[in-house]
């Protein structure tokens, strides 16, 4: 069987074929263990289409997907400037059966097909345990129907070296109180920026990560604002003024050292975790996509393979009743309502949709797991029962990729002292953006 990943630069990819198979019965709400529907020996052949050029973890539920029907093949292959090449693929003779779509894609008219050519999954006779998923990142369109199934979920926060934290004998900070506090104890004992990371104006960066999730619960609270924000209306920098100014506090505080991480830190992803790995960084802000990165890394850093430590992933504690978890999707899967390979596609899809296959996939690939079980990668066990009242999830606010921009700008330049808060505030929809 070929079980490559292909790079695609146009929209053609080989054809797929699949014996068509009969529909099936409903499940219990509980995610059990899975039970084959169809003849073992079977012959289909099912197509993926994604983002990821490296998709080990998907490859790995195709090899835990054989052991039920060996006489099939699974295809990924990954198309090179995927956002506009999906369109053609879906629309060309020979169409995915399953493709990746994220939420922004949604409510652009370039994206409606994939939308539109997407299987309503919560259909009842398709059997598929959509009550195992988180209802943070679960997806219900106005119309009732669920389109799509987030795969991998990610957020903002810092990665903690549990190790320091014992060895000082140290809480980790759930409020922002406490973290000026335990960075003070910690500067006491001799680590130099208790706090550090990239010094980008990207997402993964120091501003965004510690104050976009402030900001996003601002909007939450009050969406009469977002109308304003998306229009880039100046008037509504205000909305930006708490959260910038918990950053400014935060970065003119013993926390961290802005001269020292752009110093030793020369980009928001490899140069995070590497200088992470080093030991001697109590915690580290990054994004979910980021520490999806520190597994593969570990043998590669000389001083965490001579010194390994054991490291948690947290919010950062910007607020003063705590942190802000933007619950976020990372990425979705939909099916193609069209395909001609459909029963054992949906097979497919209600084998992978349950919290032991949606669990191991984002513990291979150390993301966030899309549902209610955060237990199997325990970087991430701080995340279980997070407060409600201090989680954001995508559904929660429309805010667009300008308001995004303007947000991420404002706070690099008030981290950098190119702008005060005030200035920042008043020049919101003008603020130069990479």
């Amino acid at each position: 069987m070929g079980r490559t990943v292909k790079r695609i630069v146009s929209v053609v990819f080989a054809a797929i074929l699949l014996v068509s198979v009969p529909s099936c019965k409903k499940s219990n709400s509980e995610s059990k263990e899975f039970r084959p529907k169809y003849d073992a020996n079977i012959n289909y052949k099912i197509s993926v289409v994604g983002t990821y050029a490296n998709f080990e973890s998907l490859e790995s539920e195709f090899e835990r997907f054989y052991s039920y029907y060996p006489n099939g093949e699974i295809g990924y292959t990954y198309l090179d400037d995927y956002s506009n090449t999906i369109g053609p693929a879906l629309a060309g003779q020979e169409p995915p059966d399953i493709y990746v779509v994220q939420p922004w894609m949604y409510g652009n008219e370039k994206y409606a097909d994939l939308f539109n050519n997407a299987q309503d999954l919560s259909d009842e006779k398709l059997d598929i345990d959509l009550d195992c998923i988180r209802e943070g990142v679960s997806w219900e369109m106005e119309d009732g129907q669920i389109l799509t199934l987030p795969i991998f979920a990610t957020s903002y926060g810092m990665l903690v070296n549990m190790d320091i934290f014992e060895k000082e004998g140290l809480k980790v900070p759930e409020t922002y109180g406490e973290l000026l506090e335990v960075s003070k104890k910690l500067k006491a004992a001799g680590y130099e920026s208790p706090v550090m990371g990239a010094n980008t104006m990207t997402t993964p960066g120091i501003g965004y990560t510690f104050a976009y999730p402030m900001f996003a619960k601002t909007v939450k609270d009050d969406r009469s604002v977002e109308d304003a924000l998306n229009n880039l209306d100046p008037l509504a920098g205000e909305t930006m003024r708490n959260s910038l100014t918990r950053l400014k506090e935060f970065v003119d505080s013993e926390c961290i050292d802005i001269n020292k991480c752009s110093r030793e830190i020369e980009n928001d992803y490899d140069a995070v975790i590497m200088r992470f790995f080093e030991g001697d960084v109590p915690m580290m802000l990054c994004s979910g996509d980021v520490v999806s990165g520190t597994k593969k890394r570990e043998s590669k850093s000389e001083a965490f393979s001579n010194n390994p430590f054991k490291y948690d992933f947290y919010i950062a504690p910007s607020g003063d009743d705590g942190g802000y978890y933007m619950d976020s999707i990372s990425i979705l899967f939909c099916v193609n309502k069209n395909s001609a390979n459909i029963d054992m596609t949906n097979e497919f899809i209600r084998f992978l949709t349950s919290q032991k296959e949606l669990g191991l996939m984002a513990q291979e690939k150390r993301l966030i797991t899309p549902t209610k079980d955060y237990s199997l990668d325990e970087v991430y066990a701080s995340l279980s029962g997070f407060p409600d009242n201090r989680t954001i999830s995508f559904r929660d606010t429309e805010i667009l990729d300008t308001t995004v921009k303007q947000f991420r700008a404002a706070a690099y330049a008030v981290i950098n002292n190119t702008m005060t808060v005030d200035e920042a505030v008043e020049k919101y929809g003008s603020i130069a953006v990479k």
